[in-house]
Order: structure tokens, then sequence, then C-alpha cells
């Protein structure tokens, strides 16, 4: 009730709304251009999702199972003759123009007499397909009375990203399905799964077996804000390349890309853990971290022995075989270089390759992966530590740290995904009022709202080497399904909107919150109402 009140206030206080938010034409992101006429099309069971090119009838299917599954409007997908689809009437006609235009570009067009959605690519039908599900009813049994609309719409940056880390806390193949599905209703396309850590390695490797079978696993872990209190509690999992290709052929359907990681060289004691052969002092006592914020306090980085070099050949090599994403990400940040200070054999090593200090042993160790990566035709990304030793500029740099890491990297020729951890770190509380448990500090809704993507110091030819931006979930304190969702609504939704839209409107952004609450409603997924409060002390200071 206090969301509904505080909508209304909102449409009250605020002048010049557009005709957009008046017809209750709520959709998220909001679409590059958009008229709205008088009257509807109504869609019943009678009406058709057509098209007469086969890679499209995935597309129809989609569509056809979420009238299903969540409005109970059965709805059927019919393949048609090429030729006939200009004639068809009463139906919602999907079409790729394959015009080489700007990828996941599309117009939707709603009139009396049905529903076309023209994509620049298949990519762009899908895109258009998610417009068309946000203009259905948010609840089962309401009329599909859809607004006469005509939509022209593309996306602002071809990498728009969420992140999820399956380390410190475990999800299932079904609830990744899910995670993929939010990313989709939102029009994101590249799903960064971090799949390794201190904490357990969470993908199967056959050329090392231990990584999984010992590697998985840990004692337990601690309860409450680190360094809390330990509990022993065994714990693990992994996914096996099965289960990876089965969801990477979900993700696939939706468009969207897988983009694996293996952390190193740092945050390796799951390596360890399975292999101590490969650090600086061979310790068969070794485990997984049993707890989070180890930089620093226990020996995890890989040493530089020939036996790790073929370890690192053997990993990465399985993992692009099996990833058909054209980026592998190598992680690359938080490598605690005092271990390799103390080793004498890692000394020894940098005198022999001429490596002046730890940074330049660190960049040895990224360049040796990425040299890897690029025999089999893929693209090394890396968090923004990578820069620090210097890496060549093909590497793609994704800043973590302050935005001012990604305006080094786009001097040093590179190209950069945005994800300063200030505006992107969707595990930080979104409320200092939150109980939940969390790093401290606060990111409230309207900062992810205001990620700063394209600074003004840049010139026009490094702008146009920014990708796109990305979301990132990490969960030391994010254990269940429904803390994820917690977390992650509606912060993922205002970033989505900030990676697609080219224009930015934090007010009407707020007006179509409503709507967009009671879609998660209808999806079943929990969320944080802590903007209404927000909102609700704003309007009190007026």
């Amino acid at each position: 009730m206090l969301r509904k009140l505080l909508i209304m206030i909102s449409f009250v206080c605020n002048i010049g709304l557009s005709a957009q938010v008046l017809s209750n034409v709520h959709i998220i992101p909001q679409p590059r251009e958009m008229s709205v006429a008088h009257g509807t099309f109504r869609v019943t069971r009678e009406t058709f999702v057509v098209t007469g090119q086969k890679e499209l009838l995935s597309v129809a299917d989609y569509f056809c199972k979420y009238t299903t599954d969540l409005l109970g409007l059965s709805l059927s997908a019919r393949k048609v003759k090429s030729k006939e689809i200009d004639s068809i009437r009463k139906a919602i006609v999907l079409q790729n123009l394959n015009n080489g235009r700007v990828s996941g570009g599309y117009q939707l067009e709603v009139t009396n007499e049905g529903i076309v959605i023209k994509g620049n690519d298949a990519a762009g039908v899908f895109y258009g397909v998610q417009t068309l599900i946000q203009l259905l009813p948010v609840k089962a049994g309401v009329l599909a009375d859809i607004p006469l609309v005509t939509i022209h719409d593309e996306p602002r940056f071809a990498y728009r990203g969420m992140h999820l880390d399956v380390v410190r806390h475990f999800f299932p193949i079904a609830y990744i399905k899910r995670y993929i599905d939010y990313m989709a209703l939102h029009k994101m396309n590249y799903f960064h799964w971090h799949l390794t850590d201190d904490q357990g390695w969470r993908i199967e490797m056959k050329s090392y077996p231990k990584l999984t079978q010992i590697g998985a696993y840990r004692k337990g872990e601690i309860e409450g804000i680190y360094p809390g209190l330990y509990k022993e509690l065994p714990y693990g999992g992994f996914y096996t390349q099965e289960e990876i290709k089965e969801v990477i052929a979900y993700a696939a359907e939706r468009f969207i890309t897988i983009i694996p990681e293996i952390d190193i060289p740092g945050h390796c004691m799951s390596v360890l853990a399975a292999y101590p052969e490969f650090g600086t002092v061979n310790d068969a006592s070794k485990e997984c971290a049993l707890t989070w914020g180890i930089y620093n306090k226990f020996n995890n980085v890989l040493a530089p022995k020939s036996e790790v070099f073929s370890f690192l050949k053997g990993v990465f090599s399985e993992l692009c075989s099996l990833f058909p994403s054209p980026y592998i990400h190598v992680g690359g940040d938080e490598c605690a270089v005092r271990w390799w200070k103390e080793s004498d054999e890692t000394q020894s090593f940098m005198r022999a390759h001429r490596l002046k200090n730890e940074k330049e042993l660190h960049r040895y160790f990224i360049h040796y992966v990425q040299e890897v990566v690029n025999a089999k035709g893929k693209t090394l990304v890396g968090w923004d530590e990578i820069l620090e030793g210097g890496v060549s500029a093909d590497c793609v740099v994704m800043n973590w740290r302050k935005s001012a890491q990604a305006v080094k990297a786009l001097k040093n020729g590179h190209q950069v995904i945005v994800t300063p951890s200030a505006y992107t770190y969707l595990n930080i509380k979104e409320s200092r009022r939150q109980k939940e448990l969390g790093f401290p500090g606060f990111l409230p809704l309207e900062k992810v709202y205001d990620l700063p993507i394209l600074p003004d110091s840049l010139s026009d030819e490094q702008k146009s080497r920014v990708l796109g931006g990305q979301g990132c979930m990490w969960t030391e304190y994010v254990s269940t399904p429904a803390e994820l969702e917690f977390a992650l609504f509606p912060r993922m939704s205002a970033l989505a909107e900030r990676l697609w839209s080219f224009d930015k409107d934090w007010v009407r952004f707020t007006q179509k919150l409503q709507t967009q609450f009671d879609r998660y409603d209808l999806w079943g997924a929990n969320y944080s109402e802590a903007v209404f409060r927000m909102l609700d002390l704003e309007h009190s200071y007026r």
C-alpha cells in the first residue's frame, strides 16, 4: 500500500509528465522512441504467434510459454510461408529483417489489426517480444488489451551484463536458469559466471579431476559479518560439463552469452587444496577457505612452476572448448604478492626470466593464459588489476574499482566493461535500515541508476571502446535464492535501463516502479521495497 501511495504522490508532485507514463505504458528499459494512440488490441486464445522464418520459432514458443505459464493465456506458435506474412491479420507477427543494422534493434507496432515485431536480427525480435511482454497484464485472468503503440528501439551498449558468484554460495542449475530468465526479461545479454575462488571450485575439469573431487568442498564457513563465528558445516557442489552445456544452450535461446571466469593467479586456495604442489609452499594440509576476506592473510597464489603453467594451459584450453563465448575471464584481481616475495623459488624464477618485480610476474601469468585463450580464438577479459603490470591492448578490462581505472584502460587502448563497485555491486545493502547481512555501506537504487558510464573527459574514439557495463552479485552473505533476489531487485532493473536506454530520467523511472513490482510478483520473485521508504523521506522534506 505504501508504494502505491508514494507512486501517486510522485505523479502529483512532478509536472510535465509524458504521454508515455500517463498512458500506463511502463516499459523497462525505456525504449528509444515510442508513441501511443487511443485504443487497444486484445490478445486472446485465438491469437496466433506467427513467423515465416524457422529460426524465430523458438522466440515464438518462448512468448507462448510466458503467456501460458504466468497468465493462463494459452497461445500457439505457427510457421507460415514467408509470402503470406504481410496478409496476416489479428495475429502477433515476428519478422527478422536481417538488415545489418544495430544488433538488437527492433520495431514494434500494435494496431487494431494485430501486432507486428520486426527485428534487425533475431536478437532484435526477441527484445521486441520482451517489450510486448511488458505490455501484457501483470496478473493472470486480466484481459490482455494491448495499447496501440509504435516503438522504434535499439540498445545503447552492446554489452549489458550480470555477474553471479556461485563459489561463496552454490546455486543449482535450475536456479541459474531462473537467473538467466531474469536477465532476458530485462534485455541483458551477457552472463558472467564466477566459477572458482578460494572457497571452492565449481566446474568439472576432465583434465584435473581433483579440482572438484577435493576443491569443490569446504569444511564450514563463518556466520555473521566477517570475521564472524566459524560454523562447522560441510559445504560444496559443482556443475558437470553436461550441466554446463545445458545452461549454455538455455542461455543461447535467450540471446545471452555466458562468460566463464576462472580466477588466477590469486584466489586459488581451492586449487591448492586439490594440488598443493602448485603453491609457493607444498603444504598437504591446504584446504578451501572457510571464511571471506582472506586477501593477504592466507597463501592463495599459484607459483611460477612448469607444472602450474601446464595446469593453466590444460584448464583454460578445456574451458575454451566448453564455452562458445568469444570472451574468457581470467580474474587477475587481489593477487597477494607477499607470498611470491617470501618464496626463494619464485624469486629465482623472476631473476631467470628478467622480471623486475611481482607486478611483472603477475603480467607473466596473465600473458601466458592470454596466449592459450587467443590460440583458441577467444579474447581475454580481466579485472582492472591486470593493468598494473601492463597487458596488451587486445585484453578487455573490467573495472571493479574506481572509474579512474576504466579511464586509464581506455587511454591505454583497451576495450572496457564498466562495473565500478560503488554503483554496480548489488550484494551491498540497498538501505542503511536493512537488517540483512551485507558489506558495510549501502547502495541505493538511485545511485545504481546514476551509474557513470561515459566520463566527459574521454574522446569520442575512447568512448567507442566502452562495450557496456554489468552488475555484480557476490554471495558471501547471500546463500539462498530469496536473499539473492532481495538484493537483485529492483536495482537490476535500474541497471538494465541505464545500459539499454539512451536517455536518463529518474522521475520517469520511479513512476514505472509500481508496475515493475507487480511484474516481480507475477514472476514469483523476491524484492526489496527500500526505494519507497526513500521516496517517502524525500517527500516529507518538501
